[in-house]
């Protein structure tokens, strides 16, 4: 049976719970519904409704004398069908703004800083994952001499970000190979993703009679991090004494299982790319810990824009999360994030 089968009643009740649930960690009972929300029933009825959804997957009963909680697919279609995101203050606009915009900051200080953000107003885990910089489109390259048999490199892409690279050369450049050879290396680079460049450099400079031989092949032969970003890829998160304040790490092994799964960054790493490129916000509601067995975790993310290379920021905790506010949050921040980018 699928949420479009419930009806209204149910759909109300179902909701009911789970608002409870999220704000109180505690097993709901039919009589505490009845008293606290405006659904006009009887306990009895309320009851009955309860056992329904059960049978129907949406809830669960810890114990048969105790209330009930809701399952993933409780959570799953809460979120889809009956979430009403809640408005950001603008006391925490203004908060947020004022930690994560500044005049200047370098991209994994930024990116740091905004974990940091997402972990605090959350009171869970707060995640950035930077850019895909292999994605990233090269516009110019400048090569400028600053001392004796030292050349200064330039990489400038389409988000606006520039590196600076420094090289040792083996003598002195008379001006015009240092300009040919930027020259040819502007013309046949530009306009490709770093990735593309990486890969097939060789085969489009090196039949060139333009610029120092010696040179150009710096840049076919060197070092790789000549293309990488020192950022890329890189995860920062933030907010593990309050996430380890919440009621479902009190028992040691939970608490344990999801300090291994921080610390397994590989496994991170593949939930915050698990949904890439997705527009809008994404849930991830149940999500499995292979190593831990833990899935009692969700994880809500969306991207931000870096020129046209798209980035991850998200919280993650149990899922037992107040869905409603940190839909607001993670979106907020996002969009901020893109705009600091852009500017």
């Amino acid at each position: 049976m699928g949420f479009e089968s419930l009806n209204d009643r149910e759909k109300k009740i179902l909701k009911a719970l789970i608002d409870h649930y999220i704000n109180t960690a505690e097993p709901v009972a039919s009589g505490m519904l009845s008293r606290n929300y405006d659904i006009r029933l009887s306990a009895a009825s309320i009851r009955n409704t309860l056992k329904e959804l059960e049978e129907m997957g949406y809830v669960a009963q810890p114990h048969t004398s105790a209330g009930r909680v809701p399952t993933a697919q409780g959570y799953r279609d809460y979120v889809d069908n009956l979430l009403t995101p809640k408005q950001l203050t603008q006391v925490e606009k203004d908060y947020i703004a004022q930690k994560i915009t500044a005049e200047y900051a370098e991209i994994d200080h930024l990116l740091s800083q905004t974990s940091r953000v997402l972990g605090k107003l959350s009171k869970q885990l707060g995640v950035t994952l930077t850019a895909k910089f292999d994605s990233a489109v090269l516009t110019r390259l400048e090569l400028i001499p600053v001392a004796e048999k030292r050349l200064m490199v330039v990489l400038v892409i389409r988000s606006g970000l520039v590196k600076s690279i420094l090289f040792e050369v083996q003598s002195d450049l008379p001006d015009l190979a240092i300009n040919e050879t930027a020259q040819v290396l502007n013309e046949r680079l530009c306009g490709l993703t770093l990735g593309e460049i990486k890969r097939t450099i060789r085969d489009r400079v090196t039949d060139t009679n333009m610029g120092d031989p010696k040179l150009i092949r710096l840049f076919v032969e060197g070092p790789g991090e000549i293309w990488d970003f020192p950022a890329d890829e890189r995860i920062h998160f933030s907010g593990t004494s309050d996430l380890f304040r919440q009621p479902e790490f009190r028992n040691p092994r939970d608490m344990a299982e999801m300090v291994q799964f921080i610390e397994d960054r590989g496994a991170v790493h593949e939930l915050l790319t698990s949904t890439g490129g997705t527009e809008g916000i994404a849930i991830s509601i149940g999500y499995k810990y292979e190593k831990g067995g833990s899935d009692r975790l969700s994880f809500l993310s969306t991207s931000y824009d870096m020129g046209g290379v798209k980035g991850v920021v998200g919280i993650i905790g149990p899922t037992r999360m107040e869905y409603s506010k940190l839909v607001s949050l993670v979106d907020y921040t996002a969009g901020l994030l893109s705009q600091v980018f852009s500017e």
